[in-house]
């Protein structure tokens, strides 16, 4: 409960006594509803939401208001952290916010931030690869990463490196991604936009680089032909498939759920008998988050990460 939550609480204690390793896990992995959206605890507001009432679908506001959401929007997460159940859902929607960063005085729409955290929690022990799809679009990462600026005329790629970089294949030995895949990456990502009074995204296909896309040899050479209209927005679904089949997405993904949940160094032994293993299931798995996290927490290598005896050998060990 320690490592998995935010803290064990003598009633989450309680409620797993008696239960069998794998139960525990199980109970732990099991995800939790949406909580109720975060209210108007700051007074006025001129867009007309009262007291009391959640201002997540209201008109935005002016630059001091949206400041007061913004601090109610921070204030009903902590909440959350604190009234966790006995899940690590809620201690998995922080670790993907710290995976998928964004900044709320950079996005500076509170209801697009609170949409943000929704999204994360939709998707925190789902599948990575869905997560990712649904990162990419989301108004707030379209925002805080310049997506909503990307256009056929100027390809911005701010998103795109770190789509790369720190999103996807990371910057390991063994990750080898380009200069032209980003580009590429930013070209295949051009048209998306936000409406910020429906709170969602939009492809606004004139806006959208028809051309083919390029990728390099790390990438197997792979070329995204360019699609007119709306179709153009299912490039992004061609782009993932071609980054998801480098298997350096998996290792990455794997080594921070280690030093999140395990232990902050990875050496060599490590690497070879928990994080390549732990990587092939998740891959084997087609990027199932729970899956591979319920492999990474009954292994006995999770409760002693310097006991060399005790390691993952190959995905049989979990079956």
């Amino acid at each position: 409960l320690k490592r998995t939550t935010f803290g064990a609480s003598p009633e989450n204690i309680n409620a797993l006594k008696g239960l069998s390793m794998q139960q525990v896990v199980d109970v732990l992995l099991t995800p939790q509803p949406d909580p109720a959206p975060p209210v108007n605890n700051y007074g006025a507001d001129p867009t007309g939401v009262g007291p009391g009432a959640s201002w997540v679908r209201a008109a935005q506001g002016d630059e001091m208001l949206e400041r007061k959401r913004i601090s109610s929007y921070k204030a009903w997460w902590v909440g959350q952290m604190i009234n966790q159940q006995a899940s690590i859902h809620e201690k998995m929607v922080l670790f993907w916010h710290n995976h998928f960063v964004t900044e709320t005085n950079m996005v500076n729409d509170s209801r697009f931030i609170y949409q943000y955290n929704l999204t994360l929690r939709q998707y925190a022990l789902g599948n990575f690869k869905a997560l990712t799809k649904a990162v990419t679009l989301d108004p707030a990462m379209l925002v805080y990463l310049n997506g909503y600026l990307n256009s056929k005329g100027a390809a911005d790629e701010n998103y795109a490196r770190e789509l790369h970089e720190l999103f996807t294949v990371g910057k390991g030995p063994d990750s080898h991604y380009t200069e032209e895949d980003v580009r590429a990456t930013a070209r295949v990502l051009t048209g998306f936009r936000v409406d910020r009074n429906a709170i969602v995204s939009t492809f606004n296909t004139t806006q959208h680089d028809i051309t083919n896309k390029q990728f390099s040899g790390f990438y197997g050479n792979k070329v995204i032909s360019g699609q007119t209209g709306t179709d153009g927005a299912s490039e992004l679904d061609t782009l993932l498939g071609i980054i998801f089949e480098q298997p350096e997405v998996a290792k990455f993904i794997c080594r921070k759920l280690y030093r999140f949940f395990v232990y902050y160094d990875i050496d060599q032994a490590t690497e070879d008998n928990v994080i390549l293993p732990l990587a092939e299931i998740f891959r084997s798995s087609r990027f199932d988050i729970k899956v591979t996290l319920n492999a990474l927490f009954t292994s006995e290598h999770f409760f002693d990460p310097l006991n060399m005896a005790c390691l993952i050998k190959s995905p049989a060990d979990f079956c």
